[in-house]
């Protein structure tokens, strides 16, 4: 694994850095679990200062911490701000309310004779971040917010393309007042990561990123019987019912698949539309999604930006040939674009009979999948028929008509007139192959506290 900068706009290769060592990583969980035994008794007031400062500091700095986003994954200059802002309000969300997620729980007793009975939620330990490159600083934040508020500590193994972003975070944290060790960046390599695992102080590890790296890490924490969350892949359903304001809803399909370059596991992959508009909303999806502009991603007048990496445009260039072969039509849209940097030419995917394998599969950039529907029922079952469960959403000038749909719907997020979104007080995760557990609010915090029942029972209770 090679952890370098390399621009995907202009493919140029800023810098590089070294892999960690055995023993550089093993010493970052010395320090890890050094830091952890201050760090579990300090107060949720103390912690709090630390999590506002660090949202007060990236507000500050906003357009700088921007840039680095944009520079290292190509990420639309106004994006990279909203990123940096949303980081922002999670750490200031959890600076407000740790205390009251994490505050013990009193039970009812049956017995009166038993006394009392408390839940108590305390910090398990050094925690493994494993972070993907499409939000660099918000998959961090969504998970080190939580935990650091929660008492545990953290080591960062990011992505290898945004190695910058990782060392912003570190240096954030460090000058918000973290203590040294709470939260560290480490280049690990894959083959590393199971000596984090196996290592008796590391008690959680909590993945963003593919269903392969996934299901090799849930295999290994749990051949190492620890804990782990997994926010895996999603092909979220984009679901137009017969009553949806058209006009609107294509807005929220061209938004809805291709912010940050079509690249993120709740973007509206799959659009399924009922037969009656089916017609209706092709000709102006197509419209929509061809006055894209693809181009220079520090621009504010640029709409398309340009994918992570030459190697992600080129696998899901082939991947749309595949699709192809297995029988799909593919319908390229909008000017040409640029053909330096890691551009990927906006395209529709039709006619994909229910044995091609394209169905099942999640096309990481500016590719649209469209489904006709004949009513309701079929807009449903096409959606749920899916590997996937991570978001969708439903269309319909009836909002009671579009909850009727959403709960009929199988994954964890469902949106009624809006495209699956992102916020500081919102849970996030899916099920199936989008994997388990959730992040955010009081679900996201509790994924890695030891929640511990103390009973005070009277002496003389019956036995």
């Amino acid at each position: 694994m090679t952890y370098a900068t390399v621009n995907p706009f202009t493919g140029e290769t800023v810098t590089r850095f070294k892999d960690a060592t055995d023993e550089e990583v093993t010493r970052a969980i010395g320090k890890a679990q050094a830091a952890f035994e201050s760090w579990r008794n300090t107060s949720f007031a103390e912690r709090a200062s630390i999590m506002q400062n660090a949202a007060n500091l990236l507000r500050k700095d906003i357009d700088a911490y921007a840039s680095l986003l944009t520079l290292e994954m190509g990420k639309l200059i106004g994006e990279a701000r909203a990123e940096v802002e949303l980081s922002a309000n999670i750490f200031e969300y959890y600076a407000v309310h740790a205390k009251r997620l994490l505050a013990p729980e009193s039970l009812p007793v049956a017995n009166l004779t038993e006394g009392q009975a408390v839940l108590t939620h305390e910090p398990l330990g050094v925690l493994l971040a494993i972070e993907p490159w499409n939000f660099p600083y918000y998959q961090v934040a969504r998970i080190i917010a939580p935990q650091l508020s929660a008492g545990n500590t953290i080591l960062l193994k990011h992505a290898s393309n945004v190695p910058q972003c990782a060392q912003a975070f570190e240096k954030l944290m460090k000058e918000a007042g973290l203590p040294s060790g709470a939260f560290q960046n480490v280049f690990a390599t894959r083959s590393q990561i199971e000596l984090i695992l196996d290592d008796p102080r590391v008690c959680g590890v909590a993945l963003t990123g593919s269903e392969a790296a996934g299901s090799s890490v849930a295999a290994q924490a749990g051949k190492a019987l620890k804990k782990s969350t997994m926010e895996l892949g999603g092909a979220d359903a984009f679901v137009v019912l017969a009553d949806a304001d058209l006009d609107k809803t294509v807005n929220w399909a061209v938004f809805g698949r291709h912010w940050n370059g079509g690249q993120v596991c709740v973007s509206s992959k799959r659009m399924i539309v009922v037969d009656g508009l089916y017609e209706s909303f092709l000709e102006r999806y197509k419209k929509g999604v061809g006055a894209l502009k693809a181009g220079n991603p520090t621009l504010p007048d640029t709409t398309l930006a340009p994918l992570s990496s030459q190697q992600a445009a080129d696998d899901i260039k082939a991947r749309i040939k595949e699709a192809v072969a297995h029988g799909a039509t593919a319908t390229e849209v909008g000017p040409p674009v640029p053909t330096t940097g890691a551009f990927v030419q906006p395209t529709i995917l039709t006619d994909i009979a229910a044995d091609n394998p394209a169905r099942n599969w999640e096309f990481f950039g500016p590719v649209s999948m469209l489904f006709r529907a004949k009513d309701d029922d079929e807009a449903i079952a096409i959606a749920n028929d899916s590997p996937f469960g991570l978001g969708g959403s439903v269309f319909s000038a009836d909002p009671a008509h579009g909850a009727r749909v959403a709960r009929q719907i199988s994954t964890g997020m469902v949106f009624v007139n809006h495209p699956t979104m992102v916020k500081a007080d919102l849970p996030f995760g899916g099920i199936r192959h989008s994997g388990y557990g959730r992040e955010l609010l009081g679900l996201g915090i509790k994924e890695f506290v030891n929640h511990k029942l103390i009973d005070i029972v009277s002496i003389d209770a019956p036995f």
